[in-house]
């Protein structure tokens, strides 16, 4: 801590000097006492008072002027906080469960138009990337701060089979680590299983950094959901999730606006990169 007048300190020095005026008055006092021919006539005439009460007054003064002249000095201290530059990765789900009626003019279509909203309310010190998922997840704008690139990726996004909730997580981790060196990537192995940090790479509290994952939720490839959120939390990035469909869900209909028809055995694409293959995609009702 430190003082931006630190000259008003140097009044700290009239302390001593009014403690020995206020010891200097109590002993003056005694020099004009008047004497009784029976001092037990005058203790029984006086309300007892302890010394405590007697000298509170004073100790108070004494405690109020050095506050005083500690806030005219102006105290100050440097405290870490979070950046202001938060970073944040919006996750869309682009599979073909995503291209269901039941929320007009489909549920993809309605997630495309909140990511869209979501951005342009953004100030411009925010950074936000966008991942793509269907059968796994890829990064289609790391962390930036042009709107117009992550507006024109959403308008190019295309449908893909299967929906990997997990991989779009760890996907996501990863590209906040690129730009921020104290969270660690996602760890993953061969047999989808993602183990967890160790506990002394585990950050006290939530960094700034976020996950918004849009999907329908039906998960069905990748590495499970929970272990990939727990990753994250492991990491101190918080990951926000909303749900787009209904419990009755409805048709699918992605038309030439996807490029893609939702029953063909075309490989899909979506954004700079396409899918693998891995089957067809059903017609799954929605998990919240």
């Amino acid at each position: 801590m430190g003082m931006l007048w630190p000259g008003f300190l140097l009044l700290l020095a009239l302390i001593p000097l009014a403690i020995w005026g206020y010891v200097w008055m109590l002993r003056r006092r005694r020099r004009f006492t008047v004497r009784y021919s029976s001092l037990s006539l005058v203790r029984e005439a006086l309300v007892g008072q302890s010394q405590i009460r007697r000298h509170l007054p004073f100790a108070l003064f004494i405690l109020a002027i050095i506050s005083l002249i500690i806030a005219l000095g102006r105290p100050v201290t440097a405290v870490g906080v979070p950046s202001s530059r938060a970073t944040i990765i919006l996750a869309l789900d682009v599979s073909r469960s995503m291209c269901s009626t039941d929320i007009p003019p489909n549920r993809l279509a309605a997630a495309e138009d909140a990511a869209l909203s979501f951005i342009q309310r953004q100030q411009s010190s925010t950074q936000i990337g966008l991942v793509g998922f269907a059968g796994f997840a890829q990064l289609l704008v790391p962390p930036t701060n042009d709107p117009e690139l992550l507006e024109e990726a959403i308008a190019n996004l295309t449908t893909g089979r299967r929906t990997a909730i997990g991989s779009a997580i760890l996907e996501s981790l990863d590209a906040i680590a690129e730009i921020d060196g104290t969270i660690a990537p996602s760890v993953r192995s061969p047999n989808g299983v993602t183990p967890s940090v160790s506990p002394s790479d585990t950050p006290e509290d939530y960094v700034p950094s976020i996950i918004v994952l849009l999907t329908d939720g039906a998960s069905n490839a990748g590495p499970w959901p929970l272990e990939a959120a727990q990753q994250a939390a492991e990491r101190g990035v918080r990951v926000y999730t909303i749900g787009f469909g209904t419990a009755q869900g409805g048709v699918m209909n992605c038309g030439p606006q996807y490029g893609i028809d939702p029953f063909s055995s075309g490989s899909p694409q979506f954004g700079m990169g396409s899918f693998g293959g891995g089957g067809g995609m059903g017609v799954v009702p929605p998990r919240h």
